[in-house]
């Protein structure tokens, strides 16, 4: 992709994105994600109504009439974007793979954080961490996060989920919003996600094509698996091989479930033929 185009979809990504977050999600996110607490901000003349419990007794006396205390919420918050770049999200049958959704949720969910003045940081993986962006705030931060978005080319085309939840615990040592973005066809992250949501606010977005749900009858095909690149003979007209895997994919679906669930982080599954946009407002409605 060169210069120019890649700039064109920049701007297009930011344009349909930046209008969602500016107009829909910016207050949804303010109201679901907190910040960490109570800050002192000033001291005021005491005025009906308010809570005794407030009253800072050292200036009432100093003054001889009462005087509260005012505390402010400690709004500034980091989020971290967790994306899964291997082979399996180049995959779509509907119009647009994964990797694009996967993309415009990203930038949407970064815009929502810019117009809080929160930061924003951006982990590519794979079965490695391919990059590492630490979280920093600007328009500028976030158009660069678009931009490996659109053009980063991962060295591995597999995955492995745990690494890199390990990872991001090791450089956010401060409690993060997490957001995990995949297709979580992956599995041997219970353990990892157990400690990562304890200490870190978590949600996995899932994000999935209606043809990896089930194997059409079509006799037998030629299939490739997008992270291993090998070649394999299908005969589809078996019923036990479109029932095994049904089940593989169900399998893989309830541990992404379950996994999140336990650990008490969030969950959203969005099918690339569905409005992310719905499902991103009503997580953030329910969670608010």
């Amino acid at each position: 992709m060169d210069t120019k185009e890649l700039l064109k979809k920049v701007r297009k990504i930011e344009i349909k994105t930046r209008r969602l977050s500016d107009h829909i999600f910016g207050g949804e996110y303010h109201s679901t994600f907190k910040g960490r607490g109570m800050t002192f901000s000033e001291v005021r003349q005491y005025q009906f109504g308010d809570d005794v419990r407030s009253i800072d007794w050292n200036v009432t006396a100093r003054y001889n009439e009462p005087y509260v205390k005012i505390f402010e919420e400690e709004r500034e918050l980091t989020m971290m974007l967790m994306v899964d770049i291997s082979g399996s999200e180049l995959f779509g049958t509907t119009g647009q793979f994964k990797n694009e959704v996967i993309t415009e949720i990203s930038a949407t969910l970064a815009f929502s954080a810019l117009q809080n003045n929160d930061k924003v940081g951006l982990i590519l993986f794979s079965d490695d961490i391919e990059l590492y962006i630490p979280p920093k705030k600007g328009k500028f931060h976030v158009l660069r996060i678009i931009r490996e978005l659109l053009e980063f080319h991962p060295k591995s085309k597999k995955t492995n989920i745990s690494q890199a939840l390990k990872f991001m615990s090791s450089v956010m040592k401060k409690k993060a919003i997490v957001f995990i973005l995949s297709d979580f066809i992956a599995d041997n992250y219970e353990h990892t996600m157990r400690i990562v949501g304890k200490k870190h606010d978590v949600t996995g977005i899932r994000v999935y094509d209606r043809r990896e749900e089930a194997i059409p009858n079509l006799g037998v095909v030629q299939m490739e698996d997008e992270e291993s690149g090998e070649l394999v003979l299908v005969n589809t007209n078996a019923r036990k091989v479109r029932n095994d895997y049904a089940k593989f994919y169900k399998d893989k679906v309830n541990y992404f479930n379950d996994t999140f669930t336990k650990s008490g982080s969030g969950v959203l599954s969005c099918r690339v033929d569905e409005s992310y946009v719905k499902k991103l407002l009503g997580y953030f409605k329910r969670r608010g």
